[in-house]
């Protein structure tokens, strides 16, 4: 096992550069996740850290050992594609064998490997058939199966689960932790699903536009967003942002005044900073899970509310998505499957106070 690490890591092709100045630690036995969009450097990141792409500037190590240069097959790292790249003509055992043949292992120790292997991820029985006879969560178990018989330092995988159906990737997404949790090994896993990576990772990072936005535990991320980008790209459903939020006081009292929608009043603790960032141009931010029907709680519960009317609500048996319209903008709330909420009708949703987010509208970072 090795940790990884990124030292100042550009990587340009031609003039345009997808990744910047990327550094981090990837710790031991840690499984690290990358998240972001669609062309925002996290496949890169994984290929230069396999050597399919070398840095344009900047280090890497795996354990003590800087690896820019060194070919793919001398860096002790396994990993494991989107498309499986399975070989049709082979046999399971043969696709997971097939590394360690090339590497001229003996055949008993071949034969331990692969069965060892085949036992953790349920394939025993499926060793004698092609990839053609499988289904598509028993090829991505087939080639988690050839990166576990390397016994690599580093597993590397590419958004493993993107070619599966909803209910495969959650059973294999399940079992890529109970194996991790087994193994140990020291782990990068790219995705541009934030449910994933919130399920996954020991840590995340977030990235867009070649940058790192945010490095963190899934609840780090989730609770205390470093700007917009994060808070808006982590949580499902997506944050509610509301722009030109003003910071009004009352007394002892400090007030975020959405014109049109509501009035939220500001814990103790962040009025200061609230105040502090009075002059600037503010968007407030509330997750769809902090909302609450003010039909089912007390009035004296809180001081802070949005009123809007419903536009559309989505029953999903445990919760209600109900999107509504406040002030000219589109929110969305998750409630109690007990709201009256329909759609046409007016809305009060009481807002926990105690988790608000603000934002500076034109840098995006977080005021809290």
């Amino acid at each position: 096992m090795a940790r990884v690490q990124f030292e100042n890591i550009y990587k340009r092709f031609g003039k345009v550069e997808v990744v910047h100045d990327v550094s981090f630690d990837i710790k031991d036995k840690e499984f690290m996740v990358l998240v972001g969009p669609s062309g925002c450097g996290k496949s890169t990141c994984l290929r230069m850290v396999a050597g399919l792409e070398e840095p344009s500037e900047g280090q890497i190590y795996i354990g003590d050992r800087m690896v820019n240069g060194v070919d793919p097959k001398d860096r002790d790292i396994a990993m494991v594609f989107q498309n499986y790249a399975l070989y049709p003509h082979m046999t399971v055992f043969d696709n997971m064998a097939f590394g360690l043949k090339l590497r001229h292992y003996p055949k008993a120790e071949i034969k331990k490997r692969v069965e060892d292997a085949a036992g953790q991820l349920g394939l025993e029985n499926l060793l004698k058939r092609k990839p053609k006879e499988l289904s598509g969560g028993q090829r991505q178990r087939v080639a988690l199966g050839r990166a576990i018989v390397r016994e690599a330092q580093v597993f590397l995988m590419d958004e493993p689960l993107s070619n599966l159906d909803a209910k495969l990737r959650v059973e294999t997404r399940a079992n890529i932790i109970k194996l991790h949790q087994r193994i140990q090994t020291t782990t990068i896993y790219v995705t541009h699903d934030q449910v994933e990576a919130m399920t996954m990772g020991d840590r995340i990072a977030v990235l867009n536009g070649g940058v790192i936005q945010q490095l963190g535990t899934p609840q780090d991320l989730y609770d205390n967003p470093a700007n917009m980008f994060v808070a808006g790209f982590i949580g499902t459903p997506t944050m509610n942002f509301i722009p030109g939020a003003k910071v009004v006081g009352e007394g002892d009292l400090t007030k975020l005044v959405l014109e049109g929608i509501g009035q939220i009043e500001v814990p103790a603790e962040l009025a200061k900073r609230a105040r502090d960032a009075a002059s600037r141009e503010l968007t407030f931010g509330i997750r769809p899970s902090h909302l609450e029907d003010a039909t089912l709680i007390g009035e004296s519960s809180t001081r802070s509310s949005i009123d809007g009317t419903v536009d559309v609500v989505e029953n999903l048996g445990n919760e209600l998505q109900v999107y509504l319209t406040a002030g000219g903008k589109s929110l969305i709330a998750t409630l109690d499957p007990r709201s009256r909420a329909v759609p046409g009708n007016k809305i009060r949703l009481y807002v926990e106070s105690d988790r608000i987010h603000l934002f500076d509208t034109a840098t995006g970072e977080s005021i809290f």
